[in-house]
């Protein structure tokens, strides 16, 4: 069987980590499997879904590094589900409803308070002919409920919860096509995934009395049922749910204002709510070889944005000059300038800091003015490469008798006009000898 999964989402706003979790999973599980990977745009909601949405989430994804096999909009396939309504309508899967939000509110709270659970009662079942006409008259326009098969229970071998069986008598027969003929999310849902040959759903639990409704969608249909999993839904490292705080930024704000690499937030959503621990990763196709549904908890997955920041630095430190070069250009980089700095750095947009440092003006930060005119006087002649700190260091030891950090901070601050930083044996020769001496002699350069 050819693994085929499918990313949902709705282009009614930006995707944020929660949504892209269930992207990553279904894409890293489909590369493991050499199956294919497909982005559906569900833009049923023809007033709220927007292309400007649907463009950002095309972006992330790419950004993310995730391609897919194939995609489409639900849009373009009215025809499609209108065809199969037919047939459920001709079955008798489906049926008119006439209640008003409010009347349905009221039948609830009936319910729940004699202690019985809150479930459709199927009264539009038992609806004549003659009062199907008098609420037509009246303009109400009709929902429609798809019947289910009861009694029963729906069950299946779930590839993270393992095995699932909810009793049918629980649910309301669902709602499928809304009072202004518009569709809820279930039935284009499962006429897809029949026509698209999707083998697996893979999505958060909150959707598994969702996937219970469906499986008898699929069975009236006549589509064969996928496999299932449903992993647990992010929340905050406390448990509450997710915010701007809490990891509920956009995709574009952690790429465009935090300036996180996209490794960083793979590497948190590949492993948060598994039993593997966070690491860096500088890519991803060691995480799609280990990737395992057995891994997955059943318990909470608990993710603090803090991590992003950590991961992206130790991805920072590991990334070759030819990953950021582009994003560098017009800045003068080169390789020995990315590599004599990155180990400082925890975003690429640092960088330009660093180099605003070596190129200057510095203020130097100078306690001793003798003992810098002494330095200098040491300094060793010609060109300065990496062997000159040591070899300076080590001359400015010998006539002074100064060493360890009351040799070297000093230097630090004359040099650079900062406590820390990349390694001074790097940096001595980015900043070349004219502006070393200047530097030492307290000028601004």
């Amino acid at each position: 069987m050819t693994v085929r999964v499918r990313f949902a989402p709705s282009p009614t706003g930006f995707i944020h980590l929660g949504n892209v979790r269930a992207a990553l999973v279904n894409w890293m599980f489909a590369s493991q499997q050499g199956g294919e990977f497909i982005l559906r745009i569900d833009d049923t909601d023809l007033v709220r879904s927007t292309k400007e949405y649907e463009d950002a989430i095309r972006a992330d994804l790419k950004w993310l590094g995730v391609s897919w096999a194939d995609t489409f909009n639900q849009s373009a396939r009215f025809d499609r589900y209108n065809e199969l309504v037919a047939k459920l309508k001709a079955d008798g899967r489906l049926y008119p409803c006439f209640e008003t939000s409010e009347e349905l509110d009221l039948k609830r709270k009936v319910q729940l308070g004699r202690g019985m659970p809150p479930v459709y009662d199927r009264a539009g079942l038992l609806l004549t002919e003659d009062e199907i006409t008098a609420f037509e008259a009246e303009g109400r326009k009709p929902h429609w409920r798809f019947k289910l098969d009861l009694p029963g229970k729906a069950e299946w071998t779930d590839l993270i919860r393992g095995d699932v069986s909810i009793d049918l008598a629980s649910v309301s027969d669902p709602i499928l096509i809304r009072g202004d003929g518009s569709f809820l999310y279930t039935l284009p849902s499962v006429i897809d995934d029949i026509d698209y040959n999707i083998s697996h759903i893979v999505r958060g639990e909150d959707h598994v009395t969702n996937s219970a409704v469906q499986i008898q969608v699929f069975e009236a249909l006549g589509g064969q049922v996928p496999k299932m999993a449903h992993f647990a839904l992010l929340t905050g490292k406390g448990g509450e749910g997710l915010s701007k705080r809490y990891g509920a930024m956009s995709i574009a704000e952690y790429r465009d204002s935090a300036g996180l690499e996209p490794m960083s937030i793979i590497s948190l959503l590949a492993r948060v709510g598994t039993s593997e621990p966070i690491e860096a990763f500088a890519e991803s196709s060691e995480l799609i070889q280990g990737f395992d549904f057995a891994k997955f908890s059943r318990g909470t997955a608990k993710l603090d944005p803090e991590d992003l920041e950590l991961l992206n630095a130790r991805i920072m430190h590991e990334l070759p000059f030819e990953a950021v070069s582009e994003r560098l250009s017009g800045l003068g980089f080169t390789e020995v300038l990315w590599d004599g700095i990155k180990a400082n750095l925890h975003k690429v947009s640092e960088a330009a800091d660093w180099l605003a440092m070596i190129n200057g003006p510095v203020t130097p930060l100078i306690e001793d003015a003798d003992h810098m005119a002494v330095c200098a006087g040491l300094l060793p002649e010609g060109v300065l490469d990496t062997e000159s700190w040591k070899t300076w260091t080590s001359a400015i030891k010998d006539a002074t008798g100064v060493k360890g950090k009351a040799l070297f901070m000093p230097l630090r601050l004359a040099l650079t006009g900062q406590q820390h930083g990349p390694d001074m044996k790097t940096l001595l020769p980015l900043i070349g000898r004219e502006r070393v001496m200047k530097r030492l002699m307290g000028e601004r350069a």
